[in-house]
């Protein structure tokens, strides 16, 4: 799939954005792959490192992975250089991959032993001398050395938050590594963006925990949130984002107005939204964001 019309204002340096959330069913990987989509779809080059065991990235990309591909694993735990292990997304021009192999489950015994532990992929990242306007890293739905190391790498954390009761549980320990992070690793790491997904505007709950995120996160907080979306489930399992998928559908239009959204705060630059999904506040009596604990 060629480029969109619209060229996106584009970095002065790579924006290094980790997805993270340990909570599972988020969306983390999803947003991952589509926004990285949207974004190459809009003039930019975009490398989608994937650090999670699972591969889901890897797989809705397209790219293969099986246990002998070189991976992200071989760049962690043997100092390959990532330039070998990256891979073209074949229908998305100007979208690459590291992928993950079942290897990477290992890993995070594996890097206990070794020297700069936490440092790793961030010294593969410095090393790659090819063009790129973004790299977004997926996470795996923990906080281990896998995690560290991504946000070691990283200057932006993007958030996916889904629009369901208790989408902030365990959020808090999440914003104390990045802070731990931040005081001892990486002191331009910081929290640029918190994304909603899942919202069915039909509900009042989507619209209450929109409402707590906004009010908890500020102006953090996309203007533009997913919509909950059969279209974006089912394209990875055809090995392909919902960008080419089903161009048309509400989530592949919301993925790429998010990642206008992303690309003009990144230089500054007033947003103003277009296909934006946004739910309307309501009050509860019992918070939503007691889940921060």
């Amino acid at each position: 799939m060629g480029r969109a019309g619209e060229r996106l204002p584009r970095p002065n340096q790579t924006r290094v954005i980790v997805v993270a959330n340990q909570k599972g069913g988020v969306g983390k990987t999803t947003t991952t792959v589509n926004l990285a989509a949207s974004l190459a779809l809009h003039g930019a080059r975009v490398l989608v490192v994937d650090l999670d065991p699972q591969g889901n990235a890897s797989t809705a990309l397209g790219i293969d992975h099986h246990a002998d591909v070189p991976s992200i694993y071989d760049v962690l735990v043997d100092s390959r250089p990532l330039l070998e292990v990256v891979q073209p997304v074949v229908d998305v021009e100007g979208l690459f991959c590291a992928p993950a192999t079942i290897d990477l489950a290992g890993a995070e015994i594996e890097l206990v032993s070794l020297v700069a532990r936490e440092s790793r992929l961030q010294r593969a990242i410095q090393a790659y001398d090819q063009p790129l306007d973004y790299i977004l890293i997926d996470c795996p739905p923990s906080l281990g050395l896998l995690t560290v190391n991504a946000l070691v790498a990283g200057a932006e954390v993007l958030i996916p938050i889904q629009c369901e009761y208790y989408a902030l549980e365990g959020l808090g320990q999440l914003l104390r590594n990045v802070d731990l992070v931040r005081a001892h690793l990486n002191p331009t790491l910081h929290v640029s963006t918190i994304l909603l997904t899942m919202y069915d505007g039909r509900t009042r709950l989507a619209s209450q925990v929109a409402e707590e995120v906004r009010s908890h996160f500020g102006k953090e907080v996309l203007r533009t949130s997913i919509p909950r979306s059969v279209r974006i489930s089912e394209a990875p399992s055809y090995g392909q984002t919902v960008l080419t998928y089903d161009p048309g559908s509400s989530g592949s239009l919301s993925y790429l107005e998010a990642a206008r959204e992303i690309a003009y705060r990144g230089v500054g630059i007033q947003y103003e939204a277009r296909h934006a999904h946004l739910g309307p506040g309501t009050n509860s009596t019992q918070s939503v964001a007691e889940g921060i604990q």
